[in-house]
């Protein structure tokens, strides 16, 4: 679920790449299309919580002009959870665009149900969002809404349309040291507050992003304070990334 804000917390990090500069063939440099790899010590996503254990998120991305795509897998290492998601986006200067397809498989050996596409039944959550970061101002706001899927409502089985708001800002110090701070908020009666509760603050993240330095090479990692106000719980997470190419 958190494939969009990665892509915008690593944007902020042009070191995100282990390999030394000079030792990446250069047509490779110019490929659109590129993998990573982050390991956390928790999966938060907008302040919730999934799974219980350590969780890899390995994704394969695609972008040319202003086109990205994506596909994500992420698996706790407990099997406590696990995800597929899939994405488009467009970005025009300040201004991204995206949908994306937040799916759960079932447990290893057992038989799944991808492909079951009834909106009453199906497994898949789809969700349109919208991003505005200005080029000069380090602020970013998003808002997205889930339009389809098994966002429903527990009383009616209708589509519940959660929402949700955030606005961030991050200052940089360096090329290797970003701050960052986001507020989130629930717009309505839905997901972020278990579809009994209207317009709340959900998710408050600070953020710190470095990189550990191995001679040429660094290795990018980040802390994060995360509080959902709304739950009453509060988190520490820390997460290293591997990247393909540099962003």
């Amino acid at each position: 679920m958190k494939k969009l804000f990665t892509m915008l917390a690593i944007a902020m990090l042009p070191f995100c790449n282990i390999i030394a500069d000079d030792s990446i063939p250069s047509k490779f440099k110019n490929s659109p299309l590129s993998i990573s790899l982050e390991l956390t010590t928790k999966y938060m996503w907008r302040a919730i919580e999934y799974g219980d254990a350590p969780t890899s998120f390995a994704i394969i991305n695609y972008e040319h002009k202003g086109f990205s795509a994506y596909a994500e897998g992420v698996y706790a290492f407990n099997g406590s959870h696990s995800e597929v998601d899939l994405g488009v986006a467009y970005n025009y200067k300040w201004l991204t665009v995206g949908v994306n397809d937040y799916y759960y498989p079932s447990s290893v050996g057992e038989k799944d149900h991808y492909f079951k596409l009834s909106s009453r039944k199906t497994g898949h959550y789809l969700e349109g969002a919208f991003t505005f970061a200005p080029e000069k101002i380090p602020l970013w706001l998003t808002l997205s809404t889930y339009f389809w899927g098994a966002d429903k409502k527990p009383t009616n089985d209708k589509n519940a349309y959660s929402s949700y708001a955030e606005i961030g800002y991050s200052y940089s110090f360096n090329d290797y040291n970003v701050a960052s701070l986001a507020v989130g908020a629930a717009l309505n009666k839905g997901f972020y507050t278990d579809y009994e509760h209207g317009f709340n603050v959900v998710n408050i993240t600070a953020k710190y992003a470095t990189s550990f330095k191995f001679g040429k090479f660094h290795l990018p990692v980040s802390a994060s304070y995360v509080l959902n106000p709304y739950r009453n719980k509060s988190y520490v997470t820390l997460s290293i990334y591997f990247n393909s190419k540099q962003l």
